[in-house]
């Protein structure tokens, strides 16, 4: 029972990630591209759209931090487990733990980043979007990878 609603939850979780992804990255794709033929073409040039690509990589690199951590794609040394097999298991725990004080620091600063720019009212230069929308989602995205850490580590002890 318990198993199958995680699996739900899994499969919830990897489809908001990809579909966000997708969806924020051909926004800016587009955006770029009707910049570029609007410069050259017509010799005007949108500003709203260097705005609007700045913040998708701000979101694209924090939802992409958490689909990596699922799919254990994080960049990691690994010279010492080369040499010393033996020590991967514990290594990978150590990093996973790592993982999880960072993930905790990013829910924590990235919470009171972003009720500052609550309490402030911030907005961005051209597009006027408010910044807590832009700042929301460290917190939001620290939470995701608690989240898939605590699953990568329950799978590593399953897989034992």
């Amino acid at each position: 029972m318990l198993g199958k609603t995680l699996k739900k939850l899994d499969t919830i979780f990897t489809n908001v990630e990809e579909w966000t992804l997708f969806i924020i990255v051909m926004a800016a794709l587009m955006s770029l591209f009707a910049n570029v033929v609007l410069r050259y073409g017509f010799n005007y040039t949108l500003a709203w759209s260097e705005e609007l690509v700045r913040i998708v990589m701000i979101y694209s690199t924090f939802v992409g931090a958490s689909v990596a951590v699922k799919q254990r794609a994080m960049i990691r040394i690994d010279a010492v487990v080369q040499i010393f097999p033996k020590l991967k298991p514990g290594l990978t725990l150590y990093t996973n733990l790592l993982m999880l004080v960072f993930a905790w620091m990013m829910v924590f600063y990235g919470y009171r980043m972003t009720h500052l720019q609550l309490l402030t009212h911030q907005k961005t230069i051209i597009m006027q979007i408010p910044l807590v929308i832009v700042y929301a989602i460290m917190p939001v995205m620290g939470v995701m990878i608690f989240i898939r850490t605590i699953q990568v580590i329950i799978q590593d002890i399953r897989s034992k």
